[in-house]
């Protein structure tokens, strides 16, 4: 076997391994794991919970007596499982959450079988602590330029515009998978925090610092993910643009942009129920009968002057102040591509 360390998440373009394997349970291996690892865990989550358990109440030689046998067979299984078809000249990475016993009797194992095993010194912990380092530790190398505007303004359409048009771009509500309002769930789940900061990670990892890099304004929280702190100062720090619409195009976008809601009353019913700590009842009755008759367009444009703008009033004059402010006269993808590649020209 073969000890690898890692002293910057940009080695993890550089390993030169076929598959990276953690081995972990498969409840440790959702929270968060290793960009690109495949999970083949010596131990499910019960078995891990249950030689816990031994090693506390009994003794740690009983646990390590059970949790071996149990290693061993759901070792037995991978091997006659995922890993049956692989050749000779196959090289894994296996990693466990401190590079310790779980890794360490898998790669023993794959290594007597003949394959070039490569073990991740200090385990997932190791990888972990250079996310830390990167978002909480120390201030980010990149050059950022914040992208502001009210609810409705296509922040997120120009971000992909100024992507297609060979711009740096950080996408965070497509990290977070969540558009950062109320309103704004994705489908599926959002990832754990810890996975949130993993994916945030390897996007800033593959970036190129001396390039100028897009970001689209956010509050520190988008839906229940935070924005780890050396992110979040950065953007505060960062020079802007504010893009500004008429709001009859701004509820037209919207009404594109959250065309899942105008197909399902229910949840549309459901999300402006949401607003009821903030509106008196009379309004959320108006905005449920404008979803139920299927202006949406009106309802969006309520929604907009009524209760986004409102919030945001202090935001928006903080905007006016230092930003360079850019009028639309409409959010049709051939303005938001025309706005996004006159940036590019624009801003380096």
């Amino acid at each position: 076997m073969t000890p690898t360390s890692l002293t910057s998440l940009n080695d993890l373009a550089q390993l030169g391994v076929d598959t990276i394997i953690d081995v972990r349970a498969p409840a440790e291996f959702a929270e968060d794991h290793v960009p690109g690892a495949i999970n083949l865990p010596v131990l499910s989550d019960a078995q891990r919970a249950e030689v816990g358990t031994i090693y506390k109440q009994v003794a740690p030689f009983e646990a390590r007596k059970i949790g071996g046998a149990l290693v061993a067979q759901n070792t037995a299984m991978h091997l006659q499982g995922p890993l049956k078809d692989k050749q000779g000249d196959w090289q894994p990475l296996v990693y466990c959450w401190r590079g310790g016993q779980r890794s360490g009797a898998f790669a023993t194992i794959l290594d007597q079988v003949g394959w070039r095993v490569r073990l991740l010194q200090g385990g997932y912990r190791s990888y972990r602590r250079l996310v830390v380092g990167l978002l909480y530790d120390t201030p980010l190398p990149h050059r950022l330029r914040v992208i502001e505007g009210g609810t409705g303004t296509a922040k997120t359409r120009l971000l992909h515009h100024l992507s297609e048009s060979g711009a740096q771009v950080l996408d965070l509500e497509g990290l977070a998978q969540h558009r950062g309002s109320l309103f704004g769930g994705m489908a599926g789940e959002q990832p754990s925090q810890k996975m949130f900061e993993s994916r945030l990670a390897a996007q800033l990892a593959a970036l190129d610092p001396a390039r100028l890099t897009w970001v689209e304004a956010e509050s520190s929280k988008i839906g229940a993910r935070i924005l780890p702190p050396s992110l979040w100062t950065s953007m505060c720090a960062a020079p802007r643009v504010s893009v500004q619409a008429p709001l009859e195009a701004r509820a037209q976008f919207l009404c594109r942009a959250y065309d899942e809601l105008t197909r399902n009353d229910a949840q549309l019913t459901e999300q402006i129920g949401h607003l009821r700590p903030y509106h008196p009842a009379g309004k959320i009755a108006d905005w449920h009968a404008m979803a139920q008759s299927g202006t949406y367009a009106t309802l969006a444009s309520a929604l907009i002057s009524e209760h986004y703008d409102p919030r945001y009033a202090k935001s928006f004059a903080r905007m006016a102040e230092d930003a360079s402010v850019f009028d639309l006269p409409d959010l049709d993808e051939a303005t938001l591509a025309a706005t996004a590649a006159q940036w590019s020209k624009e801003f380096t």
